[in-house]
């Protein structure tokens, strides 16, 4: 088994370089935050590729990188089904559920539930689902710090400021939180799709290399096609099945698809990017271009991993100190066969997922705050209506609270049985609170009380599966079940009891108006989106000669070993310099 190698100075600086330039996007997103709507969700301007683009990172995180290249590492071939299967998700929703959206007109995503059902829907939901986002928010952070922290080498450390000692994994939860905190802060909406477009760059040029040197080492020197007939010789027997590990369960894959339809069709940052662009017909593209990355993107995380299962058959001894050493199996990886400059490049690609979803997270929880929360309790407590300027300076100190909740969160998560414990907690409720959502998008006849019903009663039933000791083995299974089953009959249920001429019924009459009337652009309104998305496509363009640049220079101050080759830092300096030549020439068209 290869030695592990570890980062430098070098690698330190690309990293600190990669923070800086997302703090700076923050700042540079604010010019375009003129209002409350510009903040929340771009305006309604965002070009349907970058929007798309956006939608896709931030829907994974460290968790992709970390545990998925576990699962990967342990069951093969079966992986690819089981992360790919979110296209079906995104396809139902290219041809039926997106257009929806885009047609409740709505600027923050919790407006939708004061529109469908009731303004109590709206605080039953903030009181209920918003402290779990945040605790989701703060186990990100955990992970991603607990992660790089020990990539880096100094999880174990101690680090003494002003008389208090910090562990290094909690010196990179302030770090992390503070960037994460800054340039959402500043830049609102337009800094998540831009940092998030920068990122999926970033990925792109890093999981393409590894992938292909992974399998380059495999074949000792006789190309990627030996290094492939290697692993296929050298794993386990049953690895290259497509069903295997927990997919050898027909109830666990039925589970899963029907979290990908929910997941990817009505999770809240979604509906904001799907707000974000000029109409209806950009957001089915935005749908559609999410289906095609999500069936290319995994492959380029799981067959590296797959590789690692030979290259690191005993990866136990490599990573003592991670709980589950097999999700070391990705860094792993850039570790040995990457050079110095391409290992920070890995680094931060690693913590740009991570950002990319928590700033998702971060955003749209400030809109709802502000928009469904903060700005009608205004209103009834008699003040005069809150103005967009006003309104913004709010959102901008939520996302700040709900940040710095975030890193306190990060630093209580070891309390709590360690990130992994926790994340399973959390997951087990999400469904349930976004069928209720869907139903209701889809079906308008039932009365203002329906969606709180819905959720109330998957959550009962679930409490009571808990204390009775039913399912808990397959937890996972039982809730998904529980979701569709529990929340689906209480909602059809509640039917009985709708009568349109209740006046707290008017304004889901309305919205039944507008689900059913097509959101097109003004005229012009194209043209005006195309031109305003060009300055960003050239902005992206420069920050790949940036990148590129730097990884370049590093050739020179970074020698070849007898394993890797410097001049992989060419080639990646060299595909984004060409990048950011396409996406320049884009800019200036």
């Amino acid at each position: 088994m290869p030695a592990i190698n570890t980062v430098n100075g070098i690698d330190y600086g690309l990293i600190a370089l990669y923070l800086g330039v997302i703090v700076w996007v923050g700042f540079y997103s604010a010019r375009q935050n003129r209002n409350s709507d510009d903040y929340f969700r771009g305006g309604g301007k965002v070009p349907w590729v970058l929007a798309g683009v956006s939608n896709w990172v931030s829907g994974f995180s460290t968790y992709m990188f970390v545990v998925a290249a576990g699962f990967a590492y342990r069951n093969g071939l079966g992986s690819l089904l089981l992360y790919t299967s979110g296209c079906w998700g995104y396809l139902i929703g290219y041809r039926w559920i997106v257009p929806l959206w885009r047609r409740t007109r709505i600027e923050a995503p919790f407006e939708f539930l004061t529109r469908r059902y009731s303004p109590s829907t709206t605080w039953f939901y903030s009181v209920m689902s918003i402290p779990p986002q945040v605790a989701g928010l703060g186990q990100g952070i955990y992970i991603l710090c607990i992660f790089g922290s020990t990539a880096l080498g100094f999880n174990n450390a101690t680090f003494h400021f002003a008389g208090i000692a910090l562990a290094g994994w909690q010196l990179c939860i302030l770090i992390i939180g503070a960037v994460l905190i800054l340039y959402s802060m500043a830049g609102g909406f337009w800094a998540a799709v831009l940092s998030d477009s920068i990122q999926s760059m970033i990925i792109l040029v890093m999981t393409l290399i590894i992938c292909h040197v992974a399998y380059l080492y495999l074949g000792h020197g006789d190309g990627l096609a030996a290094g492939f007939r290697r692993m296929v010789h050298e794993v386990p027997a049953g690895y290259l099945t497509a069903l295997n590990g927990p997919l050898q369960s027909w109830v666990f894959i039925v589970a899963w698809v029907i979290s990908g339809i929910i997941g990817y069709n009505f999770n809240w940052s979604m509906v904001q990017r799907y707000q974000s662009v000029a109409d209806e017909r950009g957001a089915r593209k935005m749908a559609l271009l999410c289906a095609v990355l999500i069936v290319v993107g995994p492959l380029m995380w799981v067959l590296p991993s797959m590789a690692s299962r030979v290259i690191f058959p005993d990866i136990a001894t490599a990573w003592p100190a991670f709980p589950e050493p097999t999700e070391a199996s990705f860094v792993g990886l850039a570790l040995t066969l990457l050079p110095h400059g391409l290992i920070g490049f890995v680094v931060s690609a690693i913590l740009s997922a991570t950002l990319g979803a928590d700033n998702a997270t971060l955003n749209w929880l400030s809109a709802t705050m502000t928009h469904d929360l903060y700005v009608p309790a205004r209103q009834r407590l008699g003040f005069q209506p809150a103005g967009d300027r006003h309104k913004l300076k709010v959102a901008r100190w939520t996302m700040f609270a709900l940040g710095v909740l975030g890193v306190v969160v990060a630093f209580q998560v070891p309390r709590f049985g360690g990130a992994f414990k926790f994340v399973a907690v959390l997951s087990s409720i999400i469904a349930g609170f976004m069928m209720p959502v869907g139903l209701g998008l889809i079906y308008r006849k039932t009365p203002w009380w329906s969606g709180m019903a819905a959720c109330a009663a998957f959550l009962v039933a679930v409490l009571v599966c808990i204390l009775a000791g039913w399912g808990a083995g397959r937890a996972f299974e039982r809730n998904m079940f529980l979701a569709v089953g529990v929340t689906s009959a209480v909602f059809f249920g509640s039917a009985y009891w709708w009568d349109p001429a209740n006046p707290r019924h008017a304004e889901i009459l309305r919205l039944d108006t507008d689900l059913r009337t097509p959101v097109v652009s003004t005229a012009g309104g194209d043209e005006t989106v195309r031109r305003g998305g060009l300055k960003f496509f050239l902005m992206l363009g420069r920050l790949c000669y940036v990148f590129g640049g730097v990884l370049l220079a590093c050739r020179l101050v970074v020698p070849s070993t007898a394993l890797v080759s410097s001049n992989l830092n060419v080639v990646a300096g060299a595909l984004l310099l060409a990048l950011g030549w396409i996406l320049c020439r884009v800019g200036q068209s």
